[in-house]
């Protein structure tokens, strides 16, 4: 829309309506008489709170509020990279032929998710984007990717709900069912060229919304101090505590140990947020959890690890044979 405007077009052709810039009003683009006015707004970044559905719902599944100890890739990888017939060592970072195919195949697949999804228009600014560095280096594509990732879009959501199913047997057709349209962008962002060592010494916060039966949970989780289980899905953490207090009923504290982080505030849309992205597979453990009276919220202490032993080669090389290896054993 701010494309178009700049651009001194009369209107912005969005999923579902445009925006008339001469008469300032939004008409929908199945019926012309359905109209509301609009205003344009210049806003400062840098007052923005943070963006509370990507910030604030509950960083693992919903239903079960955690997810199983996966080691250090996630079944959705795995999977993905079964579908695409790729060996253990086959990834754009280290074979850069292949980057071209799976940029390809991103951005079909993303184009596919918003037309389901009623976001067709979206979804092919969002694949023309990725297509256009399809030739370039790792580095650059993935720079792409993370910017798109970090974007108030529907491909966040839609990725994340998604690889929050897995270990989910009720809806486990559901999130195979988008492995070959969601799978090759996700690689693409899991394979992160810049992030080879992990962080360490960190303190990340996230807000969430828990209902008592969760809380529950986690207090049982604090009672052993070797039960681990692990972010389902691409996570997104502050490093700014006073913003992640803004919302919810819970603030999650997070300490990394030793984790694959990525730090997206370079590259996102809104610097401000400071935001850093756990990667999918870290594993955690619930420290502590208490209740403050003077915020009204819960506040639960994370430790966050990767999770590694002597059955970590072996787990990687037999990744298409065998989900179930690629759980190591709690050291």
């Amino acid at each position: 829309m701010e494309e178009a405007f700049s651009n001194k077009q009369p209107r912005a052709l969005l999923d579902g309506y445009y925006i008339d810039f001469q008469d300032n009003l939004q008409v929908s683009n199945l019926d012309s008489n359905k109209q509301r006015p609009v205003q344009r707004v210049v806003r400062k970044r840098e007052d923005k709170h943070l963006r509370e559905a990507r910030f604030v719902d509950l960083p693992v599944s919903s239903g079960r509020s955690f997810g199983g100890q996966y080691g250090w890739v996630s079944p959705f990888v795995v999977e993905v990279r079964r579908d695409l017939g790729l060996q253990p060592e086959e990834l754009p970072t280290k074979k850069p032929d292949m980057i071209p195919m799976l940029v390809e195949k991103a951005a079909l697949g993303i184009i596919k998710e918003g037309k389901y999804l009623q976001k067709q228009r979206e979804a092919e600014k969002l694949a023309n984007m990725l297509k256009a560095k399809k030739n370039e280096a790792m580095e650059e594509v993935w720079k792409c990717c993370a910017y798109l990732y970090s974007l108030e879009s529907f491909l966040y959501k839609t990725l994340n709900a998604t690889m929050r199913l897995v270990g989910d047997k009720e809806h486990e057709q559901v999130w195979r069912s988008k492995i070959r349209t969601l799978g090759p962008f996700c690689l693409l962002l899991w394979d992160d060229p810049f992030n080879k060592k992990v962080t360490t010494k960190k303190k990340l916060y996230r807000g969430a919304d828990l209902k008592p039966e969760q809380i529950t949970k986690y207090e049982d989780m604090a009672k052993n101090s070797n039960e681990y289980q692990s972010f389902q899905a691409f996570t997104s953490c502050s490093r700014n505590r006073q913003k992640a207090e803004e919302f919810g009923n819970t603030l999650f504290i997070m300490e990394v140990l030793f984790a694959f982080i990525a730090d997206l505030s370079p590259l996102s849309e809104y610097t401000q947020e400071e935001e850093e992205l756990i990667t999918p597979g870290v594993c955690f453990r619930v420290k502590s959890i208490k209740f403050d009276r003077k915020t009204n919220k819960h506040f639960i202490h994370l430790e966050l690890r990767q999770r590694f032993d002597s059955k970590l080669e072996r787990a990687l090389s037999n990744a298409f044979y065998s989900l179930e290896s690629m759980c190591p054993t709690i050291v």
